[in-house]
C-alpha cells in the first residue's frame, strides 16, 4: 500500500465505516459477503474512520480482528466514545476517557491512527474546562503513542486561544468542510485531519473533479514546505453513497495506490 509522499510523510484517505447499504450497489462487488466488506474496503482505500466506537464499547478481540483483516500500511481512526465528550463538565470525563482508551484499542497496533474526540455542536469553548479535558488525554496506551484530533463544532472555538490550548497539549483541530460547522486549521499542528462533508448525490465522486483537484493541492501543501506532516482525509456524510468514489478520486489525483 503506497501512502507515502515524496518527502516520506504519509497521506491516508478513506471513508467513515464500512457497513452502509447503498455501498453494496456502487462500491462493493455484487454478492460480496457482508463479512468481507472490511477486507475489500481496506484494499481500495488507505484508512477508515470508525463511528461505531462513538456509540458502543468494543472488546480487544474485535480490534485484533480488524487488524488481521486489513493490509500493512492501513490505518483506523477511532471516534472516542460519546460519554467522554457529550457532557456539561468536560473536566469530569476522566473515567470515560480511560474506559475508552483501555478498551483494547492497542490491539490495532501500527494500524491505530488518531483518536477523534467529537463534541456536540452546542458545546461552546470554555477555556478552563476544555484545558482540564485536554489534560486528561493520555499520551500513550500500552506503550503505543496516541494522536488526538479535536472535532469541535461551535463557532466559539474559532479563536487563537483554542489553537494555543490544542498545541500546548499536542492535539490537532479537525478541519471540517461543512455548511454547518466551522473550518479550523492550525498551520503549526503535528498532523492534519480533514473531514469532507459536502458530497453531492448528483456528482459521481461527491465532489466535482475540480474541487477534488483543489483538495489534492491542499494535501500537497500540508505534506510539504517547512513543516511537512502526515495527513488524514475522510469523506464523511453529505451524499454518503458517493464517499468511496470521492476518496478514490482524491487518491488518484495524488498518485497514491493501494
Amino acid at each position: 500500500m503506497n501512502t507515502t509522499a515524496s518527502n516520506g510523510k504519509h497521506i491516508r484517505i478513506g471513508i467513515g465505516g464500512w457497513t452502509f447499504e447503498p455501498w453494496r450497489d456502487n462500491f462493493y462487488p455484487a454478492g460480496l459477503a457482508h463479512s468481507k466488506e472490511l477486507h475489500y474496503a481496506s484494499r481500495q482505500l488507505s484508512a477508515i474512520e470508525v463511528n461505531g466506537t462513538y456509540y458502543s464499547t468494543f472488546k480487544p478481540p474485535t480490534f485484533a480482528k480488524w487488524h488481521s483483516e486489513t493490509p500493512d500500511g492501513f490505518m483506523f481512526s477511532l471516534k472516542a466514545n460519546r460519554f467522554a465528550t457529550n457532557r456539561r463538565v468536560l473536566a469530569d470525563a476522566g473515567d470515560s476517557i480511560t474506559r475508552f482508551v483501555e478498551s483494547g484499542i492497542s490491539e490495532l497496533k501500527d494500524k491505530l491512527g488518531p483518536i477523534l474526540w467529537q463534541f456536540m455542536p452546542t458545546k461552546q469553548f470554555d477555556p478552563g474546562d476544555f484545558e482540564a479535558f485536554l489534560a486528561l488525554l493520555p499520551k500513550a496506551v500500552d506503550g503505543r503513542p496516541l494522536r488526538h484530533a479535536l472535532d469541535v463544532r461551535h463557532e466559539s472555538f474559532a479563536t487563537p486561544a483554542f489553537l494555543a490550548l490544542a498545541r500546548q497539549y499536542g492535539c490537532v483541530p479537525v478541519y471540517t468542510d461543512s455548511p454547518k460547522f466551522p473550518a479550523i486549521a492550525d498551520a503549526e499542528a503535528d498532523f492534519a485531519y480533514l473531514r469532507l462533508m459536502r458530497s453531492q448525490a448528483d456528482v459521481p465522486t461527491g465532489y466535482t473533479p475540480q474541487t477534488i483537484a483543489q483538495w489534492a493541492q491542499g494535501v500537497r501543501i500540508w505534506t510539504s514546505g517547512e513543516r511537512p506532516r502526515d495527513v488524514f482525509v475522510y469523506f464523511i456524510n453529505g451524499a454518503k453513497e458517493r464517499a468511496p468514489a470521492g476518496a478514490m478520486a482524491l487518491m488518484a489525483q495524488l498518485g497514491l495506490q493501494v
